[in-house]
């Protein structure tokens, strides 16, 4: 039975160097929540403290109210999913997948029919005599996801599953393990340094920096309305424009940034603006024209870029380096004068640090 996942104020090192501070996270039942961010941010240092592998220097570990915080990792009874399949080499497909079972005492014509149930359910009933180093990469993780679900456990956590595979694999399989884990509606744990991963199989995502997690939402909320500025670069904004509002006008709020440059804000489009506030646009946020009596920006293009969608343009401005994007139907040539429009769906309003 599948069960919710509580980490209170975990504190983890390794040696004397700080890998996890006060790290909290609650996953709910049924919930697929990943871990995101570059290489040393404690992603998987997070997922080997659940599974029993690493001991915390404070904090506790409960899954559905269970205590698991010094409990043994065999104890645990947690499905896992590694990044290089950790599959016995000397034994058949059908005998990876019931291995879980033979361990729990589970023999017989009971354990035959849940392996092969397991199997055709992930496609790979065909192929159950078969060793290890006769499959694919994709079959072999096939095979490491159906040894993982075939014990129900209440807890399933995934370590880079993908991230051996090539480009088109590992689109395919994420689809198959969000099937897989929403039809069996087990709790579960995905790390991965891959954003478009992350946000395609997530029902919310963690995005984590130096042992601390900066912002735990939905997938859109975290694309479209980044807490601060370490996510919204981490997601994609590339611009982060620091402005102080200078009239407020009803609904209507005007701010400058530095050099002079002024533009309008629309309460309604953009919400509450705060006197000091950092404008973030990714490249699609700000509009290229050579409309220069229009509201924006004022820039000297620079490189620019085909992107087959747009054209992109380094822009050099008053309020710093910029980088926005122009149309395909408007060539404008580096060294000429433009205005940068910002696009209100395309930005959000950030607190200053």
């Amino acid at each position: 039975m599948t069960k919710p996942l509580s980490i209170r104020n975990i504190t983890a090192h390794y040696g004397r160097t700080l890998v996890l501070e006060d790290l909290s996270l609650e996953v709910a039942e049924g919930e697929l929540v990943s871990l995101l961010g570059a290489s040393g941010c404690g992603k998987t240092t997070t997922l080997r403290l659940v599974a029993g592998f690493l001991q915390p220097t404070s904090g506790a570990i409960t899954l559905g109210g269970r205590d698991l915080t010094r409990l043994p990792a065999h104890q645990r009874d947690i499905g896992l999913v590694f990044q290089n399949y950790a599959l016995f080499p000397h034994l058949s497909v059908a005998d990876n997948v019931g291995f879980g079972l033979k361990q729990r005492n589970v023999t017989g014509d009971a354990r035959t029919k849940r392996v092969n149930a397991m199997l055709e359910r992930v496609g790979l009933d065909h192929l159950a005599d078969r060793l290890p180093a006769a499959l694919s990469g994709g079959q072999k993780q096939r095979v490491a996801l159906a040894r993982a679900l075939v014990i129900e456990p209440p807890l399933l956590m995934f370590d880079e599953p993908l991230s051996n595979l090539d480009a088109k694999l590992r689109v395919d399989m994420r689809v198959e393990i969000r099937q897989l884990q929403r039809a069996n509606g087990t709790t579960s744990v995905y790390v991965t340094h891959d954003q478009e991963e992350a946000f395609s199989i997530s029902d919310r995502v963690a995005i984590m920096h130096a042992g601390r997690i900066m912002q735990l939402d939905t997938p859109e909320n975290l694309y479209q309305r980044p807490a601060n500025a370490f996510v919204a670069r981490f997601v994609g904004f590339e611009n982060l424009i620091p402005m102080k509002v200078v009239a407020r006008d009803g609904a209507l709020v005007t701010a400058e940034a530095a050099g002079g440059v002024r533009l309008s804000f629309g309460l309604e489009q953009f919400g509450e603006i705060p006197d000091d506030f950092v404008l973030a646009c990714r490249a699609d946020g700000l509009t290229v024209t050579d409309n220069l009596a229009v509201e924006g920006i004022p820039a000297t293009l620079g490189l620019r870029t085909y992107l087959g969608r747009a054209y992109q343009y380094q822009c050099d401005t008053a309020a710093g380096a910029l980088v926005a994007n122009g149309p395909l139907s408007r060539v404008l040539q580096p060294g000429s004068a433009a205005k940068l429009v910002p696009v209100p769906e395309q930005c959000t309003i950030l607190k200053p640090e």
